[in-house]
């Protein structure tokens, strides 16, 4: 991996990380069923994708990219459904600090399926990250808009993110390119999104007020575009360690805009468990990258081999 390719995958995920700080506080602003705007935010992610396609005239996907891309696409709609009706559920501090555990899933699991290698001892530092979510979720003002229901959908939804990331990078590493990747996923990720929305809005869903549409809208380019599209393009330049691990700073900036949108207040105590949260991940991260050199062989006569 050179340098180059390191700094664009790295400009990338900036761009990436700053998108989705915006989406889940103007999801809850938008005051429409999550699920709904899920819905109506595929449908057009694959107008845009695939506008994107035919107006550059670009190669269409052919079956082998379908058949790598589906598992993501997959859970990249069950993912999206059930992050967008988590936070109209809960605060954005909980819904994203709890999303902020995401690396002590990817990490191992990069290890296993991409033999990454991370050094396990690593995962001590997940116990920080853990103390940090506690104090989040116990610590904020009792007329809050938190909820049990909420912060259970999001375990769900990390659950769903880790797979996607998991499946995403498994189809980069055997040459889907960007576009086509994007261009794939969409579609498939309504096999998952349609059937959440008829089932937890019904009617709602041709319903949705003038604001919900236009968050709808801006998400279609914000996240279905630049910041999945940046996530995919860095996936094939970055290891998934360091895309996971420059994404422990979404959550700050997330329970920033919430401040800035919403006027969601937080507590010092959940600021300290905010803290906690990002230097046990940033630690976790950085240890589990660090690789197990291989070990020492030694043949019959004593001498390394």
């Amino acid at each position: 991996m050179n340098e180059s390719n390191s700094r664009v995958g790295l400009i990338a995920m900036i761009a990436a990380v700053v998108a989705f700080s915006l989406s889940t506080p103007i999801v809850k602003w938008a005051a429409t069923t999550g699920v709904v705007i899920a819905f109506w935010r595929m449908w057009m992610s694959v107008g845009t994708w695939w506008g994107y396609v035919l107006v550059t005239k670009r190669p269409r996907p052919d079956r082998r990219a379908w058949k790598l891309v589906a598992p993501a696409g997959l859970f990249f709609g069950l993912n999206i459904s059930l992050l967008f009706t988590a936070v109209t559920k809960t605060s954005i501090a909980h819904a994203e600090f709890i999303a902020t555990l995401t690396p002590l899933l990817v990490v191992p699991a990069g290890a296993l399926v991409f033999d990454e290698r991370p050094k396990w001892s690593a995962l001590r530092f997940g116990l920080i990250s853990l103390v940090g979510v506690t104090f989040v979720l116990f610590f904020g003002t009792s007329g809050g808009t938190a909820t049990i229901e909420g912060d259970l959908i999001m375990l769900l939804v990390l659950c769903s993110w880790t797979s996607y990331l998991i499946f995403t990078k498994r189809a980069r590493a055997a040459g889907v390119d960007t576009v086509s990747f994007m261009a794939c996923m969409m579609p498939l990720g309504l096999i998952t999104t349609i059937p959440m929305a008829i089932i937890l809005a019904g009617d709602e869903i041709f319903a949705m007020s003038a604001r919900g549409w236009a968050v709808a809208a801006a998400l279609a380019i914000l996240t279905g575009m630049v910041a999945h599209g940046c996530i995919a393009f860095a996936q094939q330049h970055l290891p998934i360690a360091t895309i996971t691990i420059m994404q422990t700073g979404q959550p700050a900036l997330a329970v920033l805009f919430a401040f800035l949108i919403l006027d969601e207040a937080v507590q010092p105590l959940q600021i300290v468990g905010m803290a906690l949260v990002l230097v046990g991940i940033t630690a976790f991260t950085r240890a589990s990258q660090r690789r197990v050199p291989p070990p020492t062989v030694t043949n019959a006569l004593g001498t390394r081999s």
